[in-house]
């Protein structure tokens, strides 16, 4: 089992911007960004292949959010610019360790959590 701990959330006026950062203790296959606002399902926010570097992202943050690692895969980070109270949620990080996948978008695809955390943005 891998350890991840998410630090950056606060909160924010709309427009603004914030920074995740997410230390992660061993090799993962793909790590991702996963929020919850209260009462919604978890949804993917963005995914990114460790080796690779390639990206994935939700519609509803194309354009103003980005994920990104450190070379050695060891911490991984997400850069919201551009913010709106619709972003306002509890923010996990999460990884699958290891095994080709396509799911990148699926909670179920990961098996390493983070224990989150809030990012609120104000209007």
């Amino acid at each position: 089992q891998l350890h991840l701990m998410e630090s950056g959330g606060g909160s924010v006026q709309a427009g603004g911007s914030l920074r995740l950062s997410c230390a992660v203790s061993g090799y993962t296959y793909r790590m991702g960004w996963f929020r919850q606002a209260p009462g919604k399902e978890r949804e993917v926010v963005a995914a990114i292949l460790t080796n690779s570097g390639a990206t994935s992202y939700a519609d509803s943050v194309k354009g103003r959010f980005t994920i990104s690692r450190d070379n050695a895969g060891n911490s991984l980070y997400l850069q919201m610019n551009s913010l709106k109270p619709e972003d306002t949620a509890m923010y996990y990080c999460a990884a699958r360790r290891q095994g080709y996948s396509t799911r990148w978008y699926s909670p179920q695809d990961y098996d390493s959590w983070g224990q989150g955390t809030q990012v609120t943005v104000s209007s």
